[in-house]
């Protein structure tokens, strides 16, 4: 029988934590859930680590490293659920997660996402978030395209918003969940529960925000790629093309300090240039 929500957690090199984050799982009071874990090829004790659940998840492993993209949408593509939710393998779920979620889509049938709030785990200690990454709801695209408001492991989706919008963007290393939801918001009004079940981890040296420096370049293409895709409607055009120019300038700027030249009159010039050729149409 399928399961009402199919859950997705990817995974490379966690082999303790993804533990974790599969355990939280199956403590869940709301139990009609299906679990697939993809593991995007890892090189450490992994696969041996959750043997104990193979009567509880569906286990599917990359044969090369594609990023958490891939691993997204492989789950995604796999699942049967009505509902999608995400869990990165370094965090994990309180028990009431799921059902206070389905009891928030069930009075709210018109909604297609809904997050929740967390508590912030960062280098083994809890900590406050900052004022700017504090969580609205509703309609929160404009917001949401100065910094990411959305989290992956806070997150449900009805699973037919992805015929819509499409997919995680795999050609993007980081920030693909910001293109995500940008390609949701400018389209639906996304709700908060205001529970924090959800634990996030960070400060680990794996978390792809460390990884990579100037984030703001990914960001900037995916707002390059709604302004170009005509989604957006004349307000949530004027928003996006504002937060282009503020990007463009600070991350152009900060290349050329950096001896970075040509990156960085690429950038300042690209809000010009994109506004010629979007006029030339």
């Amino acid at each position: 029988m399928m399961a009402i929500i199919s859950v997705i957690i990817p995974t490379f090199n966690r082999a303790d934590k993804v533990v974790r984050a599969i355990s939280s799982v199956l403590d869940q009071t709301f139990t009609d859930f299906e679990i697939i874990v993809v593991d995007d090829a890892s090189t450490d004790r992994t696969k041996d680590a959750v043997v104990r659940f193979n009567d509880c998840i569906t286990y599917i492993e990359h044969s090369l490293n594609l990023g958490v993209s891939a691993a997204r949408n492989t789950g995604i593509r796999k699942s049967t659920g009505e509902f999608i939710a995400f869990l990165d393998s370094d965090d994990w779920w309180l028990p009431e997660k799921l059902q206070i979620q389905m009891g928030f889509f069930d009075s709210h049938p018109w909604v297609v996402a809904l997050q929740t709030e967390e508590i912030w785990i960062r280098n083994g200690r809890r900590v406050n978030p900052k004022v700017k990454h504090l969580k609205p709801s509703g309609d929160i695209f404009e917001p949401s395209l100065k910094l990411c408001l959305i989290s992956p492991s806070a997150v449900m989706i009805k699973r037919g918003l992805f015929d819509e919008v499409g997919l995680f963007d795999e050609s993007l290393p980081a920030c693909e969940d910001y293109d995500l939801w940008l390609r949701i918001l400018c389209r639906y009004p996304v709700y908060l529960v205001r529970e924090q079940l959800v634990i996030k981890e960070g400060g680990s040296p794996d978390q792809l925000s460390l990884q990579y420096m100037g984030m703001d370049r990914f960001r900037i293409q995916s707002i390059v790629k709604l302004l170009k895709g005509g989604m957006l409607n004349h307000k949530q055009a004027q928003a996006a093309f504002e937060v282009l120019l503020f990007k463009c300038r600070i991350y152009g700027n900060g290349c050329i300090k950096r001896g970075k030249s040509q990156e960085g009159r690429y950038f300042l010039g690209l809000p010009e240039k994109l506004k010629n050729e979007l006029s030339d149409k």
